[in-house]
């Protein structure tokens, strides 16, 4: 990852050479060619990344959380998943269906 040596801003590679993502700031500098062969930058999400929210989405046969209490019946059980859907310096969701009426809720640690 590049920033700016003037804002401090992120910059993205566009046409070869970085830009600053500041409107106000738009710097431009050469590329560091060996520090970009490191990482990786995309805008596309892959289909590990979708999280399950959708209704058909499978819980059964999740890990159970008896930790728990539905907003919905108030039943003490729920399977759930986890998933980073911040940066990886911040906890992950955790995602419960209620194994007593199927009411879906998210919990950020």
């Amino acid at each position: 990852m590049q920033f700016c040596d003037d804002c401090g801003s992120m910059m993205v590679s566009r046409d070869g050479e970085m830009v600053c993502t500041n409107d106000d700031c738009g710097k431009t500098s050469e590329r560091d060619e060996e520090r970009a062969a490191q990482f990786v930058s995309t805008q596309a999400q892959s289909e590990d990344d979708v999280i399950e929210t959708e209704e058909g989405a499978e819980f059964e046969g999740k890990p159970t959380a008896t930790d728990v209490t539905c907003d919905e019946c108030g039943h003490g059980e729920a399977w759930y998943t986890i998933k980073q859907t911040a940066s990886a310096d911040e906890p992950p969701t955790r995602f419960f269906k209620c194994k007593e009426c199927g009411y879906r809720w998210r919990e950020y640690n």
